[in-house]
């Protein structure tokens, strides 16, 4: 009988002890899952005839972002313009060259519900004549950005970065900005890795 009650008590105490230390663990992991907030990723892509990749039905762009999705989990917001980009890279060229210069805002389709909610807010899109499509600025006149973390990526075949970053330091000046990425278009079509990496580096 004493065995058994001995038996019976150190049970109950490793219980108690698993249960604790498996609660901390819980506990521990949310606030890792927490402390970057709600994600959105903001984008814009563009499917078609495109430099280097030829013609593709997902743009560049949104194999980025969906990756961005499928690791971060956030949600997507995808700047789908009114304006019809569907034709050949030359001609593609020429409008958005016109368009940059003209610093136009051209209209998109929908809207993102109670931005407020987001947290950290992934932004990216292609490289036209040296910044973002001129889309993504009517996004950004629309949208109210300061105190968030924002962190840009752009797709493109030999830009870079161009002046994104700076051009939106200087729409969203209260911001807070991390580690910006980008990624050769034809890169996109082939793995994730390096999408992965940065990822892991921004602790996602």
């Amino acid at each position: 009988m004493k065995n058994l009650i001995k038996t019976l008590a150190l049970a109950t105490v490793g219980l108690l002890m698993s249960v604790s230390c498996s609660g901390g663990s819980a506990t521990k992991s949310n606030k890792a899952m927490n402390s970057k907030g709600k994600v959105l990723i903001v984008f814009f892509s563009h499917a078609g005839e495109n430099y280097s990749v030829g013609n593709v039905k997902v743009g560049n762009t949104k194999l980025v972002a969906d990756e961005i999705r499928r690791v971060t989990g956030g949600d997507e917001f995808e700047i789908v313009a009114e304006k019809n980009y569907d034709m050949p890279y030359d001609a593609l060229t020429k409008l958005a060259k016109e368009e940059t210069e003209k610093r136009e805002k051209p209209a998109f389709k929908g809207g993102v519900k109670n931005i407020d909610q987001y947290d950290t807010i992934f932004i990216g899109g292609p490289i036209w004549w040296g910044t973002y499509p001129r889309v993504m600025f009517t996004f950004f006149s629309k949208y109210n950005l300061n105190g968030k973390t924002i962190i840009p990526f752009s797709t493109h075949e030999g830009s870079g970065l161009g002046s994104v970053v700076s051009d939106l330091k200087s729409i969203y000046p209260k911001a807070n900005f991390k580690e910006a990425f980008s990624i050769y278009g034809h890169e996109t079509r082939k793995d994730s890795s390096k999408v992965d990496k940065w990822l892991k580096r921004l602790n996602f």
